[in-house]
């Protein structure tokens, strides 16, 4: 069983020797620009933590459908970054802002095709299944990303269907990182569906962690601008609680404040605090920080049905490095 230090250094040594299609650059240089600022690469490294309970030796046939994974998350930040107007990831300009809207939405689907050219080394006897699962899952964060838009335009979102949301877009990838990692060793189809269910919990976890740091965080460590879900008046985990715990007059107040469409510094600085205020007297904070204990615990317990000892130990390592600072 490979050691989480050489789990890690092997995803550090895939993505410093990553390359991309060199012409037409104008197309390709922003996808190297993606890559290279870095990032946690938490799902070719859950991929590879799965494949580690079954083989110790990283192939070709394992490391290029972990990168498919983060070629295709990085897809996703492209053009999720369009979307929400952000102009910055991980503490630079994004895709969109550092070049312009058109060729951020040009590379972004270039870099989802080239996921699949990667995907596409995996051995014959699971390549389909791989697939399978691949494609199902690429379909379902976009469905996740369009309910997330859908809601902007209503005032209050129930927390299921908040839920159901991050489950597709969040909770799915990192679902399919556990089980195609574990399908590529030969991991038996009761386990495969234990580490689906491993990840899918910690994506909800880890999204509501992300929430959580949007709010709470320090900018310099969350890498974007801290409030930004409130200034776009994003339905995020503490907006969806803050109206469930609220009373009428508060809810109110809370409609209002998320209301305001700021137009200058001084304008975002106020709507944040005057928001922040209603989740602190709501204590939303404390609730998420919770909620994102519970669904780590719940991973674990299914983490729990496939391994013990040192095999447990990677996934709840890698559980804590996930939301650790939020749980």
């Amino acid at each position: 069983m490979n050691s989480e230090e050489k789990i890690i250094s092997a995803v550090k040594e895939l993505f410093s020797g990553i390359t991309f299609t060199a012409e037409p650059a104008g197309l390709y240089d922003p996808l190297r620009y993606m890559i290279a600022i870095g990032g946690k690469r938490l799902r070719p490294w859950l991929c590879l933590t799965a494949y580690s309970l079954y083989k110790d030796e990283f192939t070709p046939q394992i490391l290029g459908p972990a990168s498919a994974l983060e070629v295709f998350h990085s897809f996703t930040l492209i053009h999720d970054d369009i979307m929400d107007k952000s102009p910055m990831r991980r503490g630079v300009d994004t895709v969109w802002k550092k070049w312009n809207e058109d060729t951020a939405i040009l590379s972004g689907d270039v870099m989802c095709i080239d996921s699949y050219s990667r995907l596409a080394s995996a051995p014959a006897g699971v390549l389909t299944d791989v697939l399978a699962l691949f494609s199902r899952t690429a379909s379902q964060v976009c469905e996740g990303q369009q309910y997330d838009m859908e809601f902007e335009s209503m005032e209050t979102v129930p927390m299921d269907e908040y839920i159901r949301m991050i489950g597709l877009k969040t909770g799915v990838l990192l679902a399919c990182s556990a089980e195609m990692g574990a399908r590529i060793a030969g991991a038996c189809e009761e386990d495969c569906s234990n580490l689906y269910d491993y990840g899918y919990n910690l994506g909800l976890a880890f999204q509501i962690a992300d929430d959580w740091l949007d709010a709470y965080g320090d900018e310099k460590v969350f890498g974007k601008p801290i409030g930004g879900d409130i200034v776009n008046s994003k339905k995020s985990w503490l907006t969806v609680r803050a109206y469930e715990k609220a009373d009428e007059q508060t809810a109110a107040e809370l409609s209002r404040a998320m209301a305001v469409v700021p137009s200058d510094g001084e304008e975002r600085r106020s709507k944040i605090a005057r928001v922040m205020a209603i989740y602190d007297r709501l204590d939303v904070g404390s609730d998420a920080r919770a909620e994102i204990s519970r669904l780590t615990d719940k991973a674990l317990s299914f983490a729990s049905k496939v391994a013990s000892g040192e095999g447990f130990r990677l996934l709840d390592n890698f559980a804590t490095r996930l939301v650790g600072r939020s749980r």
